[in-house]
């Protein structure tokens, strides 16, 4: 099982990016899905989760800006960041609980740097 995330850049402030993040392999069900990121020096924290079923949880500081997806169908999970601020700069890293068979793990994707600069 594999993630790959894409859609990372650099963009201005105030503007947006769309990061996607596919799972393949044998995969039997794709439980929740989420996007975390990681700043210079600083820990890896959580942006948003998504389940199966649709229900989503933000953290505080991209309330309002971002939107996670997914399309079940494609086993994909999406992140739309809206109002990109400097502060937002970091690798993102998407993740997933997938069950193989009778066994559910985590996995996480490669990561993608996005940059918010002027």
């Amino acid at each position: 099982v594999q993630l790959q995330a894409s859609g990372g850049g650099l963009v201005q402030p105030g503007g947006s990016l769309r990061l996607s993040c596919a799972a393949s392999g044998s995969i039997s069900s794709i439980n929740d899905m989420g996007w975390y990121r990681q700043a210079p020096g600083k820990q890896r924290e959580l942006v948003a989760t998504i389940t199966s079923g649709g229900s989503t949880n933000y953290a505080d500081s991209v309330k309002g800006r971002f939107t996670i997806s997914r399309d079940n169908a494609k086993n994909t999970v999406y992140l739309q960041m809206n109002s990109l601020k400097p502060e937002d700069t970091a690798v993102y890293y998407c993740n997933a609980y997938i069950r193989v068979l009778f066994k559910t793990n985590n996995y996480w994707g490669q990561g993608t740097q996005v940059t918010v600069s002027s």
